[in-house]
């Protein structure tokens, strides 16, 4: 009885996830756009409208509304190539060439996206029949009954909000580039072998793969906020999330160059710390500031209650400063034995010139300006949308004002 029950638990566990909304949501519009076809077309298996509906009911609300006019846009300039053929030449071999030529170019200029076969396949299926006319049009009208339904679908049945799941994925990146962080100023205090250097600069490579599956959350959680009755402030939530993953990318690819620099010290020594006693302790700490100060941005771009965003700004805030603090006490101590090591100077200014820019890239100060930047490019909308905008920014300027308290 477990047994049998455990692919049920299962599903009921993961009901949020998109896949399983996906397949659901689809499945029923399919349902109900034949049910309404057969009562509407003459076909007596008017298989095009559910076809409709299971292309264009996507995730999100605004995915589907984008996906069905490029669908009824494929449909009717196939259906309008069709009826022009069979007027003036009929179907042959060669003319069967050129309307899958003529739709395959017209496709091109009608804005249908990845439907441009869909307008050959509309014109042949259209044409391959007797009564051209009402098979033409009996296409269009399943057409339009599967969008409307999808998107009537979509209406009554308010598709979830993904920002959660992207908030997730985000966190998730950040916890990996922590972990790295962490595991580099855990091994400065002892001999680095190249071969490990090495598998460290390789897990700094994987973030890129990590970010573009990042990167594919935050664009379904962007769209799930569009013209979603559910959210308020659609623009601040996308940009907030937007701009965040921007920096943390950019803090992903100085990792992935500190990580080399640390590879390209460890090829010098053969035995031994990269760096002396005390250098070492200050650069391990350093390294802490910074896997703290990835955190802490992590959770201040993904907070959705103000009150845990205040506390996770002024912790970050903490990091950086005494990150920084901390910065110039390693270059203190490098410049002090700059003449026992003049050999490696370089790459001892390239881990401080990384170390800078993360602390940069994290600065409450720089997300502020960033913010309200992006905020000011919405800020062409008509008065009544700029309000709100002006009141964002307001809110925004007082967390900048904040954080410079923090400084």
């Amino acid at each position: 009885m477990t047994a049998a029950t455990e692919p049920l638990r299962e599903l009921v566990r993961r009901h949020r996830e998109p896949a399983v909304v996906q397949t659901v949501r689809s499945t029923a519009a399919a349902v109900i756009a034949y049910v309404v076809a057969l009562q509407l077309s003459s076909e007596q298996l008017p298989l095009t409208a559910p076809l409709t509906a299971l292309l264009v009911v996507q995730v999100t609300l605004y995915s589907t509304l984008t996906n069905s006019i490029r669908r009824v846009n494929a449909v009717v300039a196939g259906v309008l190539i069709a009826v022009a053929f069979s007027v003036w030449v009929g179907l042959s071999w060669w003319s069967l060439g050129l309307i899958i030529l003529a739709s395959l170019v017209i496709g091109r200029f009608v804005k249908v996206g990845e439907y441009v076969p869909e307008v050959a396949i509309s014109a042949m299926l259209v044409l391959g029949v007797t009564q051209v006319g009402s098979t033409a049009w009996d296409r269009v009208l399943e057409t339009l009954i599967g969008a409307v339904v999808g998107l009537m679908f979509h209406f009554l049945f308010v598709p979830p909000v993904w920002v959660n799941d992207a908030s997730e994925a985000i966190t998730d990146l950040a916890t990996r580039m922590r972990t790295l962080l962490a595991h580099i100023s855990g091994q400065l205090g002892e001999h680095i072998p190249v071969a490990l250097a090495a598998a460290r600069l390789h897990e700094a490579r994987r973030l890129d793969h990590d970010i573009v599956q990042v990167d594919a959350a935050l664009r379904q959680a962007e769209d799930s906020l569009r013209l979603n009755p559910r959210v308020k402030e659609p623009v601040l939530s996308r940009l907030v999330l937007r701009t965040g993953l921007d920096a943390l990318e950019i803090c992903a690819v100085i990792l992935r160059v500190s990580c080399r620099t640390l590879t390209d010290l460890a090829k010098t020594r053969s035995s031994g710390t990269l760096f002396p006693p005390r250098v070492t302790a200050a650069m391990q700490e350093l390294f802490g500031h910074l896997s703290a100060a990835i955190g802490s941005f992590a959770e201040l771009i993904t907070s959705q209650v103000s009150a845990n965003a205040e506390e996770a700004e002024a912790r970050l805030a903490e990091e950086l400063a005494a990150g920084r603090a901390c910065r110039d006490r390693v270059e203190k101590l490098l410049l002090d034995g700059l003449r026992a090591d003049k050999e490696h100077w370089q790459l001892h200014g390239a881990l401080l010139a990384e170390a800078d820019r993360i602390l940069d890239e994290l600065d409450v100060e720089k997300r502020s300006e960033r913010l309200i930047e992006e905020l000011d490019r919405h800020s062409s909308a008509p008065p009544p949308a700029r309000r709100w905008l002006d009141d964002v920014k307001t809110r925004v300027r007082g967390s900048f004002r904040r954080g410079g308290e923090h400084r």
